[in-house]
């Protein structure tokens, strides 16, 4: 019916385990099985690459051990109550739930599953969006026709980096993050810049201000012209933010800003972004003058 689940859950209690599925003509039955003291358990990747179509009415039988052992059924539809959003998105169940994932998603089971796999991306990222703490970003916003985030697994450095691919995450982070030309004094400022380089690139850089207001960005000929360092910044950025406002994907910008906009209108955009934050001058007084 569904792909075979060899996933365990990464804690410190038994794991969760999964059995073979059956189906029995129109009917399917997912076996789960734990020896914690509860009811919920990793199931199937959203994918279901092995789904038996004739199937239309799944249900789970789930035994436990934990506790008083003890075993229950429920709806399918109804138990799945989450998507985990790791290498490949796989749904989580749980018996007697309040309210399942297709409830919240909008959508009922049978009509999810017969979508390709962008347009259930589409579904799973606004659910995980309208899941995000104050500060939080997704690390993944692709909409490409795929179930797999293509980030590199391994973790760099932003010191350790060349210094042409820091130029090109700082003006990535600018052009996606206007909130930086904030006055010194704000808080948080940097986060969502540091964030972005982090959850889409993998790269930790713990000093923001590395970033944009360290004389070794803002002032690299050591003048004593004085200025507004991150205004000095951005200017040495404009050609390589002109360039990503080109490249980038449309879905970072919905992510960032709120809103849609067309690659030629990015700069000007952020301009008018920008200028509502900055304090003590106007970044469209100074930036992107010739031809922004």
């Amino acid at each position: 019916m569904t792909d075979y689940d060899t996933s365990f859950e990464v804690d410190l209690s038994p794991p969760a385990q999964a059995f073979p599925d059956i189906a029995l003509g129109e009917f399917g039955v997912e076996v789960k099985f734990t020896l914690e003291d509860k009811w919920r358990s990793v199931a199937n990747s959203v994918l279901e690459t092995q789904r038996v179509e004739a199937v239309k009415k799944i249900y789970i039988v789930f035994g436990k051990m934990g506790g008083i052992p003890e075993v229950q059924w429920g709806d399918y539809e109804k138990s799945v109550i989450h998507v985990r959003t790791s290498h490949v998105p796989r749904f989580e169940v749980e018996l007697f739930a309040d309210n399942s994932l297709f409830e919240r998603m909008g959508i009922r089971y049978n009509d999810f599953r017969g979508l390709p796999m962008h347009e259930k991306m589409q579904y799973i990222r606004e659910y995980a969006r309208n899941r995000l703490k104050p500060g939080e970003r997704l690390w993944w916003l692709d909409g490409r026709d795929s179930d797999e985030h293509t980030m590199l697994m391994q973790a760099r450095l932003y010191t350790s980096l060349p210094a042409d691919e820091k130029t090109r995450l700082r003006a990535e982070a600018a052009l996606l993050c206007p909130a930086i030309v904030k006055p010194g004094h704000s808080r948080n400022k940097y986060d969502d810049a540091v964030l972005y380089i982090l959850t889409y690139h993998g790269v930790l850089c713990h000093q923001a201000r590395d970033l944009f207001s360290a004389g070794s960005v803002a002032n690299p000929n050591n003048d004593n012209d004085g200025g507004i360092y991150i205004e000095r910044a951005l200017k040495l950025l404009e050609d390589e933010m002109r360039e990503a406002a080109l490249r980038m994907e449309d879905a970072l910008f919905i992510e960032y800003w709120g809103e849609s906009v067309p690659p030629g209108n990015r700069i000007a955009r952020w301009l008018e972004l920008a200028d509502a934050q900055a304090q003590g001058w106007k970044p469209s007084e100074s930036l992107f003058v010739n031809g922004g």
